[in-house]
């Protein structure tokens, strides 16, 4: 057994991919910000079909290089092959979809880290890890360059790996085309041609478009150059037809291209095909190396293609293995893949980072509660935040499985300083207090405020609601929620819903279930629940059940704390903590509260307050994880 499945080599870059659709490249507003690259979007791809893929490349020694090693590492991708160049920048790529034709796009290629991959980068003990080597053709363009391939070829069959290649034919990066020909797809050369088929003989499995084949086989008549192609190697070839679907060729090429065996295709709207052909190949590696049929592995790639041409982005659109199987066991419904509801929601579920087993979350969002305070001030209130997320650090001491909850309007710069510590950080939505709900100023009216958070921060609101609310105030709260949650969903950000029921009316072991269920009712998925302290049994599993039954994707459940005092919360968590989907809790004035009168009035200093909060924290942090550990002996 091989640790890794697959090894692909070559171009690594980030897409600044435009937001607007319909318009020119010219007229583009934002960009989404992704990784890109066949290589780098492949290997992304066969990792979430659950193959174990790595990728060998450069990055430059800067922010857009670290974007591609860490979000390579979120998609469980192995970067032990990612170089840092530290004399050169990673590279940048600027596309848009114009319609679904047309796909304008500028590639920022000169001289950028990818292209200096040498030899030296190859490791034969990393090559010999791996069952299979996957080559793309920019990366056979350059001397220095197409050494390392070569190299990278030669190992993999020494040790027994396949080998494969996407042609990935771009003109301009083979310097046969102009920068502003970055949607080119093929341009006649007899030098590619004769550079591609000196490497052919190298590959069991060869992957390309029809012009690609046009191109490595020297004729722009697809069955000539694919018997070209074939006197050079006896690698099964694919053809990609894009809407006909693909060709597989183990053996000989036969009279017509349609005699070649195919796999079932999908009918969807084709809404861009950016990046289609990676989703595509990353299929195909499933379908390959689990040794299918080669039908079966064809329905894998056009299905994981189908997916590609009907989202924004390359590999964000890519779908997990779970997705996949769900997709090809219900079929198409809506043609438009990413206006499914029910698709949607499970490749959001299933395509992030797993979180870990438990989370300890100090929470100081709070806005009016330190507004009411003796000495306060804005000026006051923003500083000690900063104290209590200097104490929620040193608690932390970067081990993962903590967080904050911190607010814009006070504690801003303890939330910008929070930024890419490790914590997991919650961030309020919702007017102190309000009922029915209200938001932030700052949010707007249409929630267009979340454009400008950052990705970290997860999006919370709490709604104090019961399930003997009126019919008129449900009606309220509920489009406020959904608006807020459909605005997550769109830029991108995880979603916290928190209820208090006892804080609107009397509450009984069914109550927090009801309004779980109410919610889910409405088409409202959060990600993550806050809930308040029940130390009733049935109440826990009552909750858990309702949340379970309609979404055994949610990321889980924190216990918030209503300033309680240790013991009770000591006493919730003993309860709370024999439920997996409690992943730990959110506590705020607990810790803070009696900390911050003194610190406000004068009473106590700064270094005071901070070892004062992280010894509150901590003892809750050990209460929980001992109400944990105590749960887990019971149940082996």
């Amino acid at each position: 057994m091989k640790a890794l499945d697959v090894i692909t080599i070559g171009r690594s870059s980030v897409d600044l991919y435009g937001a607007q659709v319909g318009g020119r490249l010219e007229d583009m507003r934002s960009f989404d910000k992704y990784i890109g690259g066949s290589p780098t979007n492949i290997a992304c791809g066969a990792a979430r079909l659950g193959l174990r893929s790595a990728v060998i490349t450069r990055v430059g020694d800067e922010h857009m290089g670290r974007f591609i090693r860490e979000q390579l590492s979120r998609e469980g991708v192995d970067v032990r092959g990612v170089v840092t160049d530290p004399a050169r920048l990673t590279a940048l790529v600027l596309l848009g979809i114009r319609d679904e034709d047309q796909f304008p796009l500028i590639f920022y290629r000169e001289n950028c880290a990818d292209m200096a991959l040498c030899e030296d980068d190859i490791n034969e003990g990393f090559i010999a890890e791996a069952r299979s080597v996957l080559a793309t053709g920019t990366h056979l363009s350059h001397p220095r360059t197409e050494a390392a391939v070569l190299k990278a070829l030669r190992l993999a069959r020494a040790h027994g790996a396949r080998t494969a290649l996407d042609i990935d034919y771009r003109p301009n990066l083979w310097g046969v085309a102009g920068h502003g020909a970055g949607e080119s797809r093929y341009v006649e050369s007899e030098a590619v041609t004769a550079k591609l088929q000196m490497t052919l003989e190298l590959f069991d499995l060869i992957v390309g478009t029809e012009e690609e084949f046009h191109i490595a086989g020297g004729s722009p008549d697809t069955l000539t150059a694919l018997r070209a192609v074939r006197a050079l190697t006896g690698a099964t070839l694919i053809c990609k037809r894009g809407a006909r679907g693909a060709v597989a060729f183990a053996g000989p090429i036969p009279a017509r291209i349609e005699d070649g065996e195919t796999g079932p295709g999908f009918p969807i709207e084709v809404f861009n095909v950016l990046g289609a052909g990676d989703g595509f190949f990353a299929g195909l590696l499933k379908g390959w190396l689990d040794d299918e049929t080669w039908p079966k592995a064809l329905e894998y790639a056009n299905a994981c293609g189908a997916f590609a041409v009907s989202r924004h982005g390359c590999t964000p659109s890519y779908p997990s293995l779970e997705e996949l199987t769900f997709f090809l066991r219900r079929g198409v419904r809506e043609p438009a893949l990413r206006h499914d509801a029910e698709l949607e929601r499970l490749h959001w579920s299933t395509t992030r980072p797993h979180g870990v087993a438990d989370y300890r979350i100090f929470a100081f969002d709070h806005r009016a509660q330190f507004e009411e305070m003796d000495g306060y001030t804005a000026q006051k209130g923003g500083a000690f935040k900063r104290l209590c997320l200097e104490a929620a650090l040193s608690v932390q001491a970067g081990r993962p499985g903590y967080g904050i909850l911190c607010d814009e309007r006070i504690g801003r710069r303890a939330l910008h300083a929070a930024s890419g510590s490790g914590l997991w950080i919650g961030r309020p939505c919702e007017w102190p207090g309000s009922r029915p709900l209200a938001f932030e100023p700052a949010l707007g009216s249409d929630c267009g405020g979340l454009s400008e958070w950052p990705k970290e921060n997860i999006v919370k609101v709490l709604c104090f609601c019961h399930p003997d609310d009126d019919a008129a105030m449900w009606a309220t709260q509920d489009a406020a929620v959904r608006r807020l949650f459909e605005a997550a969903r769109r830029n991108d950000l995880e979603f916290l819903l928190e209820i208090i029921p006892s804080k609107v009316g009397p509450v009984n072991d069914g109550t927090t279930a009801a309004l779980i269920r109410r919610f889910y009712a409405a088409g409202i998925y959060p990600d993550w629940w806050k809930l308040e302290p029940m130390a009733s049994l049935a109440a826990w599993e009552a909750a858990c059940t309702a949340i379970e039954t309609h979404d055994r994707h949610t990321r889980g459940i924190v216990v918030l704390g209503l300033d309680a005092p240790e013991a009770d919360l000591a006493s919730s968590f003993a309860v709370a903590a024999g439920f997996s989907l409690v992943k730990g809790f959110a506590v705020g004035r607990t810790i803070f509260a009696g900390v911050a009168r003194a610190w406000l009035t004068g009473e106590m200093d700064d270094g005071t307050a901070v070892t004062e909060m992280a010894r509150r924290f901590a003892r809750l942090c050990a209460i929980w994880d001992d109400a944990r550990t105590q749960a887990r002996e019971k149940a082996a």
